[in-house]
């Protein structure tokens, strides 16, 4: 499986701070499970924010090169965070920044598939950014992935991974912004993505159209498309991981009906 982890699951928004005790759960979390010998990617947001809290600002800067020099440092001491807290819990990890170059030519692209695979095999939990360092949009050049949503379901569909987990600030998808309408119900399961619910993602105003829930719906699509199954849910506590692999109604499942009754037909 695929987890992702976005920056406002790790930093505290109002402060600022990072979320040491999220970062100890979810390193907890996907040690046990590697452990019980699950195959573990971990795709973590954070740098950017990590770099601030760390060079003491306030402000995200607007300079692309100021942005890149914060990810730099960030990255240093989120993996630093990551790799005390999962050795805690007797787990290895490895580091992996990626661009869409990566992914865009076959050579570089099977090369990190094969250390992808050689990490798991020797049960090593690969943690997966975007190299925000050096990404940009340039001339000819695709480095970009846009964001790590899109870039975890990328990353799940060239593994072969069979579940993408999303760990938001959000614990679902819902009929309609539940910060302006308290009657709005979160979905449990979604079987197809109709214009309805992407208009409604989208539209201007609302807080699940600033760019966050779009993504997710795109990256739901991707695995959906490759009879893949996405869960989108909330990363307070990223024990909830344990919840979603209990079956439990947590989050919003993102799942083709036809492969929902595949599956019934095998039990």
């Amino acid at each position: 499986m695929v987890v992702k982890i976005g920056t406002s699951s790790l930093i505290d928004a109002v402060t600022g701070k990072i979320k040491l005790r999220t970062i100890d759960r979810l390193a907890f979390t996907l040690a046990a499970l590697n452990h019980q010998g699950y195959e573990v990617v971990l795709v973590s947001s954070g740098a950017i924010g990590v770099g601030m809290n760390q060079r003491h600002l306030t402000k995200r800067p607007s300079a692309i090169a100021e942005q890149q020099a914060l990810a730099a440092v960030g990255q240093c001491e989120l993996m630093r965070l990551y790799s005390q807290r999962f050795n805690d819990y007797d787990a290895q990890i490895g580091q992996l920044l990626l661009t869409h170059d990566v992914f865009d030519y076959p050579l570089s692209r099977a090369h990190v598939l094969d250390t992808i695979d050689a990490l798991l095999a020797n049960q090593v939990i690969p943690v997966i950014n975007e190299n925000d360092s050096v990404a940009v949009d340039e001339l000819d050049h695709r480095t970009t992935f846009g964001d790590n949503d899109q870039l975890s379901a990328l990353v799940a569909n060239q593994i072969g991974a069979e579940l993408l987990i999303v760990l938001s600030d959000i614990d679902g998808l819902y009929d309609k912004d539940p910060h302006q309408y308290p009657d709005a119900d979160r979905l449990t399961t979604v079987h197809h993505l109709s214009s309805d619910i992407l208009q409604s993602a989208a539209g201007s105003g609302s807080r699940l159209g600033t760019g966050g829930m779009v993504t997710k719906l795109k990256a739901a699509a991707m695995m959906m498309k490759a009879n893949h199954q996405m869960v989108l849910a909330s990363g307070a506590d990223p024990r909830i991981i344990s919840h979603i692999l209990a079956g439990e109604a947590v989050g919003t499942w993102f799942i083709k009906k036809e492969h929902t009754e595949k599956e019934h037909m095998a039990q």
